[in-house]
């Protein structure tokens, strides 16, 4: 077992397929963490490192705030068959003497990646109060709500409908047939509702499109009451619809570079040593259980962000 910030630093940039393991959990990880540290509590070690670390080979530093947690972690990590374990000697402090930037905050990656997103396309997005006149209004506007269906049912915007991220370019058009109906994404607070409006518009929607300004927690600070128990639904669309919205999202993709791949070339990918492959099936998690490639993790698309 390696010690010291001197690897640290010289591997922190150069993980790549590996990680650097953060064994505090919750609150304490969302109060301070480097900026890529991934949340891995020590109690959940066995139960999600193979997931999340396929690779045993794969550099891996521990990381704690000085509590003793990384030591644990590492011997578990060691245990368990993985070979190139460090602990970062010092911890979050040791981080901070050795110049390292420290964020709060959850799926801070992802946020600030939602965030450049808006920056650099300039994703339209309406502020709650607006969004309410609207509705008080009776204006032609569907809410489509990005996030799980479990997050929904649990808070909502009144009449929004459950559109999870991934399944918007498809559902979207049954929901806003008139292409004058304008069409709000939100999400709790802005990632999954900016990525979410702004693949509308990439993908030449001709609707009006908004991201709901800081989501639910912006409707609640706009002192406007929201939905418990919500169980709107998208609807099935139709096989034209269907063929549609695949052909506009090909479009993207190839717009964007983005390459396809074989399900033999996945399997040889999985099957290389020195290479991380992760095996991702982004329908509904209805739709997994009905039927699934091996090998494969349900991961419902707009939870990727």
């Amino acid at each position: 077992m390696r010690r010291g910030r001197g690897f640290f630093l010289r591997q922190i940039g150069q993980l790549g397929a590996g990680g650097l393991g953060e064994q505090r959990h919750g609150d304490p990880h969302a109060r301070a963490h480097p900026l890529f540290a991934a949340d891995l509590p020590l109690a959940r070690i066995e139960l999600d490192a193979f997931a999340k670390l396929p690779r045993r080979d794969a550099p891996i530093v521990a990381f704690d705030a000085g509590e003793g947690l990384a030591e644990k972690a590492a011997r578990k990590l060691l245990a368990l068959g993985y070979r190139n374990v460090a602990v970062f000697a010092g911890g979050l402090d040791g981080w901070r003497a050795a110049g390292g930037e420290v964020f709060r905050d959850v799926n801070v990656p992802s946020k600030a990646f939602g965030e450049w997103v808006e920056a650099e396309l300039h994703t339209p997005s309406l502020p709650a109060e607006e969004v309410k006149a609207r509705i008080d209004r009776g204006e032609d506007l569907v809410i489509l709500d990005a996030r799980r269906f479990d997050e929904y049912q649990t808070m909502s915007i009144p009449t929004a409908t459950s559109v999870p991220g991934a399944e918007l370019v498809l559902r979207a058009p049954a929901l806003a047939p008139d292409p004058r109906r304008t069409i709000v994404v939100n999400c709790a607070g802005r990632t999954r509702s900016l990525i979410g409006a702004q693949s509308l518009v990439d993908e030449g929607l001709p609707n009006p499109v908004y991201d709901l300004r800081n989501g639910t927690i912006g409707w609640t600070r706009a002192g406007q009451a929201l939905e418990r128990g919500a169980t709107r639904r998208f609807p099935d669309v139709s096989e034209a619809l269907a063929g549609t919205a695949a052909s506009r999202a090909r479009k993207v993709a190839d717009r964007n570079g983005v390459r396809r791949a074989s399900l033999a070339q996945a399997r040889d990918w999985a099957r290389q040593q020195g290479r991380t492959t992760y095996l991702f099936d982004v329908r509904t998690p209805e739709e997994f259980e009905q039927g699934h490639l091996p090998g494969f993790r349900p991961t419902p698309g707009g939870q990727l962000v």
